[in-house]
Order: structure tokens, then C-alpha cells, then sequence
């Protein structure tokens, strides 16, 4: 088994309280002790990864990955996709679409769009806590992240 880069921070964009929480609850249930943020829709995300906004001057670790949902209020996981991966150093933020959709228009607009991964949200917190296994293993355990984006 692959060693859990504990040093990548996680940020997630969902505008769902309770999706927030049984996320933490899976990744704990996966002992994934990674630093996670939230934020509640794409300007939020933007903001969050600008450092501007509600987030100017505060102590924000750029994220080595993002958990995006797709439907969220104000600017949604689409368009701040796009935002993201048209900006030179926030495109190289590996991004994983983890949404209620099950559209193949979607599937297919994400990766258009420069998604790395795109997956279907479970309905049980059992196959959460799987899903979110193996997206550690992957993305934490596997891959090599960049460093110190911006």
C-alpha cells in the first residue's frame, strides 16, 4: 500500500453542509488525517485560491487537490472549472468532479473543460468512504503532486 501524502491539503467545493460532513466522516473512517477546507460555491473556490475576498490576508495553504461539485449557487463547479484551468499556475491543481450528476453531457463537459477526474457521487455512505479510499490511494498515496503552486 502507498504512503498517504498527509502534507496535501484537500479543498472542497459544495454547497451541501451534510456532503461536507460525510466527507470528513469517510476520510476519517479512511484514517486520512489531511488538512480538508470547505467552500460553499465556485466564487468562493476562486476566491479561496486567489486569496481574495473573505480569504485576503488569510493563512490559506493552496490545496494539491480539489473535490468539485457541479451544481452550486452563484458561479457553479463548471465555470469555475474553466476559471481554474485557464489560470497558468491553477491548472496545475489536479481537480476530481465529485457530483450527484451521472450525465454523460457532463462527463464529457468536464474533461472538455480539463477536469482529471470525474466521479459520480455515492448514495451510501459505504461507498463514500470506498470512494474516498480510493481517491487517497490515488491522488495521496500514487501520483506526484506539484509543490508550492503559487
Amino acid at each position: 500500500m502507498n504512503k498517504i501524502d498527509s502534507k496535501v491539503s484537500i479543498l472542497m467545493a459544495d454547497d451541501d453542509p451534510d456532503d461536507q460532513v460525510l466527507l470528513q466522516e469517510a476520510l476519517r473512517e479512511n484514517n486520512i488525517s489531511n488538512a480538508v477546507c470547505f467552500v460553499e460555491n465556485g466564487e468562493e473556490l476562486i476566491e479561496f485560491l486567489t486569496k481574495k475576498g473573505k480569504f485576503e490576508g488569510k493563512d490559506c495553504a493552496t490545496p494539491g487537490l480539489i473535490l468539485l461539485d457541479l451544481n452550486m449557487p452563484k458561479m457553479d463547479g463548471r465555470e469555475a472549472l474553466k476559471l481554474v484551468k485557464a489560470d497558468p499556475f491553477l491548472k496545475k491543481i489536479p481537480i476530481v468532479v465529485l457530483t450527484t450528476s451521472r450525465a454523460d453531457s457532463d462527463v464529457i463537459e468536464c474533461y472538455d473543460l480539463g477536469v482529471n477526474s470525474f466521479i459520480s457521487k455515492p448514495v451510501n455512505f459505504h461507498d463514500l468512504v470506498e470512494v474516498t479510499r480510493e481517491i487517497s490511494n490515488y491522488w495521496l498515496g500514487t501520483v506526484s503532486l506539484p509543490k508550492n503552486i503559487v
